[in-house]
């Protein structure tokens, strides 16, 4: 994908990149698939680190999230993108857009699917845009545990749509890790051998305050479910580091007064929660201490607005 040799280079901390070994892949992978197919899910799996957030939602995921796995043989970029669907705002049209230039931009594209659902409309509109693009496809059969009966019935609903393309196919649970081994095999073989392109420790090339942001932003999602769904986002105003605690002071922000009520609850009761869970997993995302102050803004129609949408970490990625 890049024209990056097998030459020691510093990224942009002064980190020293090692040589490759003889033999040695990498490459780009794009996570793409209908909302709720279980794409950051089987990331995270994959990274074996939580730095995608989930959620019953969908379209949980926004922005484009690239999750690093380093082993012995290879070096896998995983780009976690939103669920492609008809778009209904302005922020839904960016959410998309992003997703299709995914798949221009990398190495091979992974078609995540539900096999738990026999592949309906939503799934055929992806083929339509996979079928346009040049880049090598695998068709990921994922949530193979909750199938219960015509097993066979929904998987050659896949089966067709991959022999028409002349896929790859691979059948998996991102929740109990069943195939995932055989999963990541078939990534590798379709790579190309290249270098590191990202010091070998590192699980994603997202600074901590988005992961931050993103994980309250997950118990919001988890929390409020129906109430307040995607007309929230999240500003992480500013972070104090101190050797034995972090403080993290964020905002949250909504399109309604209405919503912000639901936010805060009654006597502050549902902010005090979201800021529990939200701190716990923030905990262990830095190894530390947490004190995070949670306050809540109003921004009206923000998913309709450029501005606000940039503002709010929300443009169209090269």
């Amino acid at each position: 994908m890049n024209d990056v040799k097998n030459n020691q280079q510093p990224t942009t901390n002064n980190v020293i990149i090692p040589v490759a070994p003889q033999g040695f892949k990498s490459g780009f992978v794009a996570i793409v698939g209908r909302p709720n197919v279980g794409k950051s899910t089987l990331m995270n799996q994959l990274v074996g680190q939580k730095i995608a957030i989930t959620s019953p939602v969908a379209q949980t995921t926004r922005n484009r999230l690239r999750g690093i796995l380093t082993i012995d043989k290879a070096q896998l970029i995983f780009v976690d993108t939103p669920g492609i669907h008809k778009p209904h705002h302005e922020l839904g049209k960016v959410l998309v857009k992003n997703a299709r230039n995914a798949i221009e931009s990398t190495d091979v594209v992974l078609f995540v699917a539900d096999s738990s659902l026999e592949a309906g409309g939503g799934d055929r509109y992806i083929v339509e845009l996979l079928k346009r693009s040049q880049t090598p496809v695998i068709l990921g059969l994922n949530k193979c545990d909750l199938q219960r009966s015509d097993c066979q019935k929904l998987d050659n609903s896949y089966l067709e749509i991959a022999k028409a393309n002349n896929w790859q196919n691979v059948k998996f649970s991102a929740q109990t890790k069943e195939g995932l081994e055989r999963l990541l095999n078939l990534l590798i073989e379709n790579l190309e051998p290249g270098p590191y392109y990202y010091p070998p420790d590192l699980v994603t090339d997202r600074p901590e305050r988005f992961i931050m942001g993103e994980l309250i932003r997950e118990q919001i999602l988890l929390l409020t479910r129906e109430e307040i769904p995607h007309s929230v986002a999240i500003t992480i105003e500013r972070v104090e580091e101190t050797p034995k605690l972090s403080r993290v002071f964020a905002a949250i922000n909504v399109e309604r007064d209405s919503q912000k009520g639901i936010l805060i609850g009654k006597k502050g009761s549902m902010l005090k929660e979201i800021g529990t869970r939200a701190r716990q997993q923030i905990q262990k995302l830095i190894a530390g201490e947490v004190y995070l102050k949670l306050f809540v803004k109003v921004q009206p129609k923000w998913r309709q607005s450029r501005n606000s949408l940039a503002e709010l970490g929300y443009s169209l990625e090269d």
